[in-house]
């Protein structure tokens, strides 16, 4: 079905390009979002991910790889949109997305709302000392569940250098908590 879809939409059926997006369309704008941190920012880049997808799509060779293509465009629109952030000197990151239980210290009792927005705030600042390449590999496996393997092809990188990459995010991660905590 879906196949069948891509087919008609690399054809120029903009009724079947729709289909296709509105399956994913959520998706991509929470992996925008977790990975800039602020609604303006990740509805431009998934608007431009969007764009950048009807018009490659033409020249798409492989319709069953449609998936992982468009995943590649929203992560390079992501990208793109960061370097603009970057050189016009503004950065705004928000974690809401991860959720208020994430701690830092691994502590395993409940935090209360304040100890909850305390840590949340810590998590950010700390996410925020993070470069593109690390938000993007903790976004993709820790936030979206993906395997290994799924960020491999996403990233158009070898597993081990994803999982080195994973180690290196984590540890400038853990990194910047510390600094971020004193």
């Amino acid at each position: 079905m879906e196949l069948d879809l891509v087919e008609r939409a690399r054809a120029g059926d903009v009724e079947a390009f729709t289909s296709l997006m509105e399956n994913r369309f959520e998706q991509m704008f929470r992996t925008a979002m977790a990975i800039l941190g602020n609604e303006a920012d990740a509805r431009d880049a998934t608007q431009e991910a969007v764009t950048a997808m009807w018009q490659g799509l033409p020249g798409l060779r492989q319709p069953a790889s449609f998936d992982g293509w468009s995943r590649r465009i929203i992560l390079n629109a992501c990208r793109m949109r960061l370097r603009r952030r970057r050189t016009a000197g503004g950065r705004e990151i928000s974690l809401a997305l991860f959720g208020a239980g994430l701690a830092p210290g691994g502590s395993s009792s409940r935090p209360g709302p304040s100890d909850q927005i305390v840590h949340k705030d810590l998590l950010e600042r700390a996410f925020e000392r993070l470069n593109a390449h690390e938000r993007t590999v903790l976004v993709l496996h820790h936030l979206e569940d993906r395997p290994l393997s799924d960020v491999s092809l996403l990233l158009g990188v070898p597993v081990g250098t994803v999982k080195s990459r994973l180690h290196a995010a984590r540890k400038s991660l853990e990194r910047a908590l510390e600094r971020e905590s004193r």
